[in-house]
């Protein structure tokens, strides 16, 4: 019963929240791997694209709760999903046009490119701060759980209770869609063939006839849609705030990295190491091993090797010993 009641608390502060937080790293730092594989530069804007498509999202869910349209129980947002999706790759194709555009037709290289997506980041970051403003958003309705831990005692009679939030769920079965029709994308249609075959040899696409516009249009429209999704997930898990999102550019090119820069599936296996890294560190596991060990070897302490606070430096430590030992990530993708 004790090794019972570990599990579940596991369940509820780990294992769960881990997966969840995996599958929205997962899903930005396919935006971040996209971009390097076929644009081939670093795009340090990517933290603060998810925070402009989830503004967007909150704006058009107020609207939405204002009207009184909602599709309870699930959460108003995922209704303005698809118009903050369309803004935010308007707004990408809008800046590749007016800033991006000239560095590649003059061959710049990576850096040069990375150093304009410096400077397109604080364009964004100013530009949510200034409609949205710099405080917490809470923008999630509908049914909070899909079981309490209230009601999961009374049904099992234990005494911790599972509890498993809407959006944690939500999470989860939109990463597995999206994930499933970006792979049938790349792997299935003719542009996607196009797209891959682009980033392996740009020379050797371009006298097979494919047209490098059409790549880095198709290229924004899917960063767009992965950038928007995986923020407005994070943001109705959490919360909406501009300035975490800028912080999470780092577990995000942390992800894309170990599982190997340009590569798709480095990127979802990246997301989701660096989520449990980042949560197991960061948990207090007092609660837990009172359960699983006898009770003179119980500890008085929380068991936490860091604190929440320096869940970021967990993913900035990972980063340094991959690119110190294994540049190319897990999956082989390209070094930096």
């Amino acid at each position: 019963m004790e090794f019972l009641h570990a599990v579940i608390v596991l369940s509820n502060f780990v294992i769960i929240p881990a997966i969840t937080y995996g599958s929205q790293l997962a899903l930005g730092a396919l935006g971040v791997t996209l971009v390097y594989g076929i644009l081939r530069f670093s795009n340090f804007a990517h933290g603060d694209t998810m925070a402009f498509g989830t503004m967007v999202a909150i704006l058009f869910t107020w609207w939405f709760q204002s009207i009184g349209v909602s599709i309870a129980p699930l959460p108003t947002a995922l209704l303005a999903l698809p118009i903050a999706i369309v803004l935010t790759a308007l707004l990408l194709l809008g800046t590749d046009r007016v800033v991006l555009r000239f560095y590649r037709k003059q061959k710049s290289a990576p850096v040069i490119l990375l150093i304009v997506s410096l400077g397109i980041m604080f364009v964004y970051n100013g530009l949510v701060r200034f409609i949205i403003g710099v405080g917490d958003q809470r923008f999630s309705d509908g049914s909070r759980f899909i079981i309490s831990a209230r009601d999961f005692k009374k049904l099992t009679g234990l005494d911790e209770g599972l509890a498993i939030k809407t959006t944690q769920v939500i999470t989860v079965i939109t990463a597995v869609v999206v994930v499933a029709l970006l792979f049938w994308f790349l792997n299935r249609t003719r542009t996607g063939k196009s797209m891959r075959a682009f980033s392996d040899n740009e020379d050797l696409a371009l006298l097979s006839g494919i047209n490098p516009e059409r790549v880095v249009f198709y290229t924004w429209l899917i960063v767009a849609a992965l950038a928007t999704i995986a923020g407005t997930l994070y943001g109705l898990d959490k919360s909406f705030k501009p300035f975490v999102y800028f912080q999470l550019l780092l577990p995000i090119f942390a992800a894309a990295i170990v599982g190997g820069l340009g590569n798709p599936l480095g990127a979802i296996a990246g997301g989701f190491l660096i989520a449990f890294s980042e949560v197991f560190i960061t948990y207090a596991w007092k609660k837990v091993l009172t359960y699983t060990l006898p009770e003179q070897f119980a500890p008085s302490g929380l068991m936490q090797l860091l604190a929440t606070e320096y869940k970021f430096a967990v993913s900035f430590a990972i980063l340094l010993v991959v690119l110190l030992f294994k540049p190319t990530g897990l999956f082989k993708g390209k070094s930096l």
